[in-house]
C-alpha cells in the first residue's frame, strides 16, 4: 500500500458514520458564471461556466457545532487526531479536549481546523467542501443581486473588513443574507474549499510577460481575470499556500450539498 492510499484510508476510518445535529442548507440555483480565475482553454481568459445547483450551509459551522462533533467522534479531539491530519496548532485555543475558550462565544465560527477536520465535519452531515467555483458564485450575491461584483461601493464594502486589525475575538454568524439566504461568506472568517490546492495556476509560455499575472510564494503565477476582484484573490492566494493539514486563527469552513435541479 502506497503512501496516499494509506492517508486516504486513515482519513475513511477517521471520518464518521453518525450524524451531527441538523444544519440548515439553502438551495442555490446554479447557472452560468464566470469565475475570477481562468475557465477557458488559455489562461489568461475566462469562459462562463456551467454551476450545477447545490445547497450551501446558511451560515459557517460554529464553535458549539464542532465540539458536539468532536464530543461524538473523538478521533477529532486536539490531542487525538493524527498529525498526518493536523498541524499543531489545531484548536490549540481550546483549554481542554472538549472546552473551547471561554472568550469565544459558542455561536462563533470554529477556526484552527484543518481541511482534513474540516472535511469529516462535512461528511458527518452526509455532505461536503464546496468547491472554489460553488463558493465563489455564492459569495457573488449582496443582499439583492446575485452578481453584484460590478458595483465599487459593494467591492469597498467588502474590503473593508480586510483593514480591520486582527485579534479580536470572532462575532457569531449570522449577518445578513445574501439574495440566495447564506450569511458570513464575507466579513467573519476565510473558508476552506474541497479544491483549495488546485486554485495555484503556475505561469507557462502562454503567460510571460501577462500584466495580469500576481506572484504568490514566490514559486509560480496565479493568472487572473479580474484585477479589481481583490477580496477575492487574497482568499486565493491563502488558500493556494496552504497545506490540507494546515490551520490558521481566520480560517472556518461551511459544507454543502449537491442537489437536482428539480428541487423546489
Amino acid at each position: 500500500m502506497n503512501k496516499a492510499t494509506k492517508v486516504l484510508a486513515m482519513l475513511a476510518a477517521a471520518c464518521c458514520c453518525a450524524t451531527v445535529a441538523a444544519a440548515e442548507y439553502v438551495p442555490l440555483p446554479g447557472g452560468l458564471f464566470e469565475s475570477v480565475l481562468p475557465q477557458g482553454p488559455v489562461s489568461t481568459v475566462s469562459v462562463p461556466v456551467e454551476v450545477a445547483p447545490f445547497a450551501l450551509r446558511a451560515m459557517p459551522v460554529t464553535v458549539g457545532e464542532y465540539l458536539r462533533f468532536v464530543e461524538a467522534h473523538p478521533q477529532w479531539q486536539r490531542q487525538r487526531v493524527a498529525a498526518i491530519f493536523a498541524d499543531r496548532r489545531y484548536l490549540f485555543d481550546w483549554p481542554t479536549a472538549l472546552q473551547p475558550p471561554s472568550a469565544t462565544s459558542r455561536d462563533s465560527p470554529v477556526v484552527n481546523v484543518s481541511w482534513f477536520a474540516a472535511k469529516a465535519y462535512c461528511e458527518s452531515e452526509g455532505a461536503r467542501l464546496p468547491s472554489w467555483l460553488q463558493w465563489e458564485y455564492a459569495a457573488a450575491a449582496d443582499e439583492t443581486r446575485r452578481d453584484a461584483r460590478s458595483d465599487p461601493a459593494w467591492r469597498r464594502r467588502i474590503l473593508a473588513w480586510y483593514e480591520r486589525p486582527g485579534g479580536a475575538a470572532l462575532a457569531p454568524v449570522g449577518g445578513a443574507p445574501n439574495a440566495y439566504g447564506v450569511r458570513d461568506l464575507h466579513g467573519l472568517v476565510w473558508e476552506w474549499v474541497d479544491d483549495f490546492n488546485a486554485l495555484f495556476i503556475a505561469g507557462d509560455s502562454r503567460t510571460q510577460g501577462d500584466p495580469d499575472l500576481l506572484k504568490f510564494c514566490g514559486s509560480g503565477a496565479l493568472s487572473i481575470v479580474d484585477r479589481d476582484s481583490y477580496a477575492v484573490l487574497m482568499r486565493i492566494a491563502l488558500l493556494s499556500s496552504l497545506n490540507a493539514a494546515d490551520t490558521t486563527s481566520n480560517l472556518g469552513f461551511r459544507c454543502a450539498r449537491p442537489i437536482d435541479r428539480n428541487t423546489p
